[in-house]
């Protein structure tokens, strides 16, 4: 026996390997088609009723604003005031364009039509976080291995706080090209060690550079992450301060062309005090963006945050370099809003994944292992979904649609229409109507065209008019002529999951006045 074991192994090294690895690279290959699972969840939780949940929010009207600008134009910097970069109104209008947007859709003044003028970029947006939530699975894999990946994208895929990504924001494009820029800086090898492809390594290098260079070129705060992504570089070549050159010049190079437009166009003066003034703009910063985390989705934050610690105690700099220098930042500089912590839910969804994949392994044997880990990641995942399901499946923007329609029918060439820029992109580069103000802000610096006005009131003007006297007189001189109320009205706000209602009540009630 023992001869014959010996012979065995010397004539059939190949067919032995294979025997006992089978079962390995079966497990493996069931590991890789289950990213189908959070793949399809993620579809369905991004890309069902797009136009329905969330509200529409005054911040996504002034991006579809520059989108369109760039689409007419074809100026990237169309105003005078530069609070962020411009890559995010060429990409939008880029993808807007390939669509035949907004002219495929043959819009009319029907408040259906209307509301397909904001189906088509929050599909788009959509889209972005599908892809988001496979880029999240192959980082995990890569850092840490299947079970986390799976976990993490699973999490990510399902969990309440996601629902912010389906806004028209600029932090829900760069996300894609922050996580790309993560993954290829993971795939970095030291070629000295592993005798890898030094002409391959070093398009890693530069791709994840152009990536980042791009996510900061989409907005500046993410300039936090450069920390990350160069630990990732410098400790994955072997420590070679050399290896970060390739990686750090695209991260200069490419968001210096937004003060150099500024330059180019005589405005750099301009440039200087606006994003001074960005970065001085007061707010309570941490507490504006974790209560609301908190309130919206106490579960992945909770497990989330023992993530967080469970990797600082394991001396996980990837988790820590990821989260450390964005909070700060949020806690000393600028103005946060709760959409802001939109690039550190996939360290959350990563961190709580790797602190159930730590704990289950500790296990004495397999079926315990995977009992834990199906017994802490189901339970997270079905509430997840359910609360999910809850919200995306409301319909709270109806309202918002009524109201821009009913003004387009009763707006003429001798009215000017004075809104939010949540419609009045619609009017200014869809319907071509003139003497529509591009904000209702605008009526502090310009004198209205005509005697008679249209204001769309909703609860973003109201919360202004208290600040802003002239607004408030323009505003006394009118009275309501139609009231449109939204569903939102209809949920208790102190009933979960419906707490997110809170950060979706500019669809609660629409009143268009007139003088």
């Amino acid at each position: 026996m023992a001869v014959s074991t010996k012979l065995n192994k010397v004539w059939f090294p190949v067919e032995l390997e294979s025997e006992v690895n089978l079962p390995n690279r079966m497990a493996e290959r069931t590991f890789r088609l289950a990213i189908l699972l959070p793949i399809a969840l993620s579809s369905f939780t991004h890309l069902w009723n797009p136009a329905g949940f969330p509200d529409l929010f005054f911040d996504e009207g002034i991006y579809m604003r520059r989108a369109m600008q760039v689409l007419e134009y074809g100026d990237p910097q169309a105003t005078n005031f530069h609070d962020h970069p411009f890559f995010g109104q060429i990409f939008l209008a880029a993808a807007l364009a390939a669509v035949g947007f907004p002219d495929s859709l043959n819009p009319n003044e029907d408040s259906q039509s209307i509301e397909s003028l904001y189906v088509m970029p929050r599909i788009l947006m959509g889209i972005l976080a599908v892809a988001d939530t496979f880029l999240i699975y192959k980082i995990s894999e890569r850092r840490y291995n299947s079970k986390v990946a799976i976990i993490a994208s699973l999490f990510f895929a399902v969990m309440p706080i996601t629902w912010f990504l389906r806004r028209i924001l600029l932090d829900s494009i760069l996300l894609p090209f922050l996580l790309a820029s993560i993954l290829f800086a993971v795939h970095v090898k030291d070629t000295n060690r592993t005798g890898g492809s030094e002409r391959r390594n070093y398009a890693m290098i530069m791709l994840s550079g152009v990536f980042l260079g791009v996510a900061i070129f989409t907005k500046l705060p993410i300039i936090t992450m450069l920390p990350l992504v160069g630990f990732l570089v410098y400790s994955n070549t072997g420590k070679k301060i050399v290896s970060l050159v390739p990686w750090i010049l695209p991260v200069i190079l490419i968001p210096l062309i937004w003060p150099l437009e500024s330059i180019v166009s005589g405005q750099f003066d301009m440039w200087v005090n606006d994003v001074l003034w960005q970065t001085s703009r007061d707010s309570n910063r941490l507490t504006q963006v974790l209560q609301p985390f908190l309130m919206i989705d106490p579960i992945l934050l909770l497990v989330g945050s023992a993530g967080v610690g469970y990797a600082a105690m394991k001396k996980d700099f990837f988790i820590v370099l990821w989260l450390s220098p964005f909070l700060l930042f949020l806690s000393f500089v600028g103005y946060a809003q709760y959409f802001h912590i939109i690039p550190i839910i996939p360290l959350f969804c990563i961190a709580a994944a790797s602190l159930i994949g730590g704990v289950s392994s500790k296990a004495k044997n397999l079926k315990k292992e995977i009992a834990i880990r199906i017994g802490m990641v189901v339970p997270f995942t079905i509430f997840g979904l359910v609360s999910t399901t809850y919200l995306i499946t409301t319909d709270i923007t109806s309202a918002q649609f009524e109201a821009a329609g009913f003004v387009l029918d009763n707006a003429d060439a001798d009215t000017t229409i004075i809104s939010s820029p949540v419609y009045s992109w619609i009017y200014i580069y869809v319907f071509h109507v003139d003497n529509t103000f591009l904000d209702y802000l605008d009526v502090l610096y310009y004198q209205i065209p005509t005697e008679k006005i249209i204001i769309i009131s909703d609860n973003h003007l109201e919360n202004d008019l208290s600040t802003n006297t002239k607004l408030e007189q323009v505003y006394s001189e009118t009275h309501p002529v139609k009231t449109f109320e939204g569903a939102v009205l209809n949920y208790d706000l102190d009933r979960y999951p419906y707490t997110s209602m809170h950060k979706n009540y500019e669809g609660s009630k629409v009143e268009v006045r007139a003088n």
